[in-house]
């Protein structure tokens, strides 16, 4: 049944909450206004839920673009562990990692959300271990016991400490090397460390192989410099949820990223010509939307609360969407850095400093520099940081393909409707510069979501344009795949 006629639900309510939600971290995180009182009987868990994660993930990771992965393994983890602890009160539906029976649900959400506490606390302790103590307070703060290990399944408690240490015992070993002891490690081992012995052609201070990654040089201004390494390269060896085999997925060769040959080298040139175009022609609009899209918090996580909001979807309808979206953008990325490995090409930074040396080229000339005619092509640099990864294919375009179809399958229509407010001089890369004046982002469909989201990377000139067709078409059927695994758990016909 579509999801996209069904009236609103306790608007007001949710809205207090999306507003507290969607402040970023920091200051303005801590000043927004107060969520509403929750209930365990009648209120969304996630609400109190995802508030508690996000200054974490902003403390331990980047939820921008470079950091995906691991973004994306705390999201989709945490939204499985609510899908399997509710997965006994309802009708049809099975757990991911564990069956636990069917259980009358009661009259109210109070038996699901108790349930779901328990569960994300299981999977967040494993997670995130260094914030035991505010996962901690989260449960105490709804009057549950941390320390109640109950696995009795019948009831609330006991189901979610059991569809929580399920997915744990499932995960921990999962190819990802969450632990860090994957790959024979048993001393000072680094969680998420490298395992598979990638190993750049390209240092940091010779182009050796013009078509290659090269990691870039990174600082944050205070003095300090560090190489970039390709993050969690091992991604592409992890356990997909809704396929087995990554390999299936292949994107084509990126013949422009090979200046070999006459027409190889004039391939190579345009595409590089097409970033440095971009960047000259940037517009607060395009700044502002690849800003949005390279958080990953900012753009998939917070469209899925507006679903919520908009759609004014049950506690039940939200734990299986916010599941299903995540998960299908996990699953991309697994099969994204399989091709990324297997590609390892060429950044736009690495391609324009070859190609034209110290050579003066017209484009955005940093922040609040604006568009200038003679920089040095050796001193450009992207509107947004790159990512520690090769090239090809797109990340972000991926994710956003995935999210986006899933969402058009759960929800019976290409119809979304978000629009984002950004307002004067509230850019993170120009603050005080840009935007001049307010910019309202509008995506009245998902595919104009979907297509906005690849483009702001070509305009932020971290990719190539051959790269984001290349990651939308891996993530789109994804999407649908991720989709088809859900309608499974949830009729029950799981093997």
């Amino acid at each position: 049944m579509s999801l996209v006629s069904r009236p609103l639900a306790r608007l007001s309510l949710i809205l207090i909450a999306l507003a507290v939600v969607v402040t970023p971290p920091g200051p303005a995180f801590a000043q927004g206004p107060p969520l509403p009182p929750f209930t365990m009987e009648n209120g969304n868990s996630a609400l109190v839920i995802i508030p508690t994660i996000i200054p974490v993930v902003y403390q331990s990771v980047s939820p921008t673009a470079g950091d995906a992965t691991l973004v994306l393994r705390i999201t989709t983890l945490v939204t499985n562990s609510w899908f399997d602890a509710i997965a006994p009160y309802h009708p049809t539906a099975v757990g991911v990692y564990s069956n636990l029976g069917r259980l009358d649900p009661g009259p109210d959400n109070y038996r699901k959300n108790v349930a779901m506490f328990h569960a994300s606390y299981r999977v967040l302790n494993s997670l995130l271990p260094g914030h035991a103590a505010t996962w901690r307070g989260m449960l105490a703060s709804q009057g549950l016991d941390p320390d109640d290990d109950s696995v009795d399944p019948s009831t609330p408690v006991g189901v979610g400490n059991a569809a929580g240490m399920a997915i744990v015992a499932a995960r921990e070993r999962d190819g990802m090397n969450q632990l860090g002891d994957e790959g024979g490690c048993e001393f000072n081992c680094r969680p998420y460390a490298d395992y598979l012995g990638y190993q750049p052609v390209n240092t940091a201070y010779e182009l050796r192989d013009p078509s290659r990654w090269q990691p870039l040089i990174t600082t944050t201004g205070t003095g300090l410099f560090r190489v970039q390494q390709f993050v969690t390269p091992q991604m592409r060896v992890t356990r997909p949820y809704s396929y087995e085999d990554p390999s299936v997925f292949e994107a084509p060769p990126p013949l422009k990223s090979r200046p070999t040959g006459p027409k190889g080298r004039d391939g190579y040139a345009r595409q590089a010509d097409e970033v440095l175009a971009a960047s000259a022609s940037l517009s607060d609009h395009q700044k502002m939307a690849a800003e949005l899209f390279d958080n990953k918090l900012d753009s998939l996580g917070f469209s899925a609360l507006f679903i919520l909001l908009s759609r004014g979807l049950t506690l039940d309808e939200f734990v299986q969407y916010d599941f299903l979206t995540n998960m299908a953008a996990f699953d991309t990325a697994i099969a994204i850095w399989g091709q990324k490995t297997h590609w390892d090409a060429v950044r736009p930074f690495s391609a324009i400093r070859y190609l034209y040396g110290n050579r003066p080229v017209a484009a955005w000339g940093g922040p609040g520099r604006g568009t200038v005619a003679n920089l040095p092509a050796n001193q450009w640099s992207p509107y947004l940081d790159t990512a520690d990864h090769p090239e090809y294919p797109s990340g972000s375009a991926s994710f956003c393909a995935a999210h986006a179809q899933s969402s058009r399958l759960f929800l019976g229509s290409d119809a979304f409707g978000w629009t984002v407010v950004r307002p004067a001089g509230s850019s993170r890369i120009e603050p005080g510069v840009t935007p001049a004046s307010e910019v309202q982002l509008h995506w009245p469909t998902w595919t104009a979501f979907e297509e906005e989201c690849g483009q702001s990377r070509f305009w932020a000139g971290v990719h190539f344009q051959d790269s984001i067709s290349a990651g939308a078409n891996i993530g789109r059927p994804i999407g649908t795949l991720a989709w088809e695994f859900l309608q499974r758990h949830l009729s029950g016909n799981v093997d």
